[in-house]
């Protein structure tokens, strides 16, 4: 069963509170975030970038996901805060639209193991696996293409 992420409304809540630290363990891939309430959660960088919620993974709406393959060795480079509600981190695969909530970064950290089970069936679904590199999209046309204007008469 698949472990819904938060709406786009409940991603952008500003009420969430933010973690009280974050760190970025770069040798073991893993971002750790502190809350007040004692919640502590390592969450891998591999899995924050296959679950990134830029439209650019996740699509504008359902059935629009981009399956990410290759991305088991994906480096956070730096991160950026966004107001008091998110991180945008700049992952070393060039990927850095992603704006991951507080809230967002909770469903991670508490249901990874459901969602590293989801992505391995995507996975598998779709004949890949975690190292499969991304299938490059379209190809580059054969000659350039040549626009004339009309001269005016």
């Amino acid at each position: 069963m698949t472990t819904p992420s938060p709406s786009p409304v409940a991603q952008k809540s500003a009420s969430a509170p933010p973690p009280e630290a974050i760190t970025i363990h770069a040798r073991s891939r893993v971002l750790e975030l502190v809350w007040a309430d004692g919640s502590r959660y390592r969450v891998p960088f591999e899995l924050m970038r296959v679950y990134s919620p830029s439209a650019e993974v996740a699509g504008h709406g359902p059935g629009q996901e981009v399956l990410q393959t290759g991305k088991r060795e994906v480096q956070i480079t730096a991160m950026n805060p966004v107001g008091n509600y998110a991180v945008q981190p700049r992952f070393s695969d060039g990927h850095e639209s992603g704006i991951f909530t507080w809230e967002y970064l909770r469903h991670l950290g508490a249901n990874q193991e459901q969602l590293w089970r989801d992505y391995e069936a995507r996975l598998a679904a779709a004949g890949r696996d975690r190292d499969t590199p991304m299938p490059t999209l379209g190809k580059a046309p054969a000659a350039p293409m040549v626009f004339h204007a009309k001269k005016p008469r």
